[in-house]
């Protein structure tokens, strides 16, 4: 299947709220789902119940959507959570968490998940002084994500930044302000994972 390339507000229609994928528009009257709630498609034929099974795949999609992950890669991260002991939901919703990519949102350095999967593409970062182009790398535990210096002479850098800090960063990351580095200090908590995403409902339907 290939990557998700149309508008983005159709996929926060689809799941019915906001997966805040285009950052300080979400928190906008411009946002979609403050226009129109309604799931994008027909709507002329009968609304029916929506089963348990669609549910459940309704949570799964919400999950990927929002931190744009393919049905592949999203079921190897399931498959390694099985394998992990303890809660499998929480496990699952850590390597999600500890992806690069979540963490340049995390860290300010991008409006939205979506963004920071663009600036990481594009060479704009890297990891430990290495630059990293993977959205897919998983942070450890003392790992230094900063801006690559050649960026921070661009106009671009400069806007980005000029912000910061726009959100609260989680405590499991600590952010330089003054030289735009952030440093990993430890593995997400509970607390500082998704809680929007209802992982009981993704487990029971990839454990069918």
């Amino acid at each position: 299947m290939a990557r998700y390339t149309g508008p983005a507000c159709r996929l926060c229609r689809r799941v019915g709220e906001k997966l805040f994928l285009k950052g300080e528009r979400c928190f906008t009257p411009r946002c979609a789902i403050e226009k129109r709630r309604t799931s994008p498609g027909d709507h002329s034929g009968r609304r029916r119940r929506v089963s348990d099974r669609g549910l459940q795949l309704k949570e799964k999609q919400k999950a990927r959507y929002m931190h744009g992950v393919m049905e592949k890669q999203f079921r190897r991260y399931v498959g390694m959570a099985f394998k992990k002991p303890g809660v499998t939901g929480q496990y699952l919703l850590e390597l999600l968490e500890r992806r690069l990519d979540n963490t340049v949102y995390r860290l300010g350095f991008a409006e939205s998940r979506r963004q920071a999967r663009q600036l990481v593409l594009h060479g704009h970062f890297t990891v430990n002084s290495r630059k990293t182009n993977i959205p897919s790398y998983l942070v450890r535990t003392g790992d230094v994500i900063a801006w690559v210096e050649t960026r921070k002479e661009k106009d671009f850098y400069k806007a980005q930044v000029s912000g910061i800090p726009k959100r609260p960063v989680p405590s499991w990351l600590s952010l330089d302000i003054e030289q735009m580095i952030g440093t990993v200090v430890s593995q997400p908590a509970e607390e500082d994972l998704e809680s929007g995403i209802d992982t009981r409902l993704i487990v029971e339907y990839y454990s069918r």
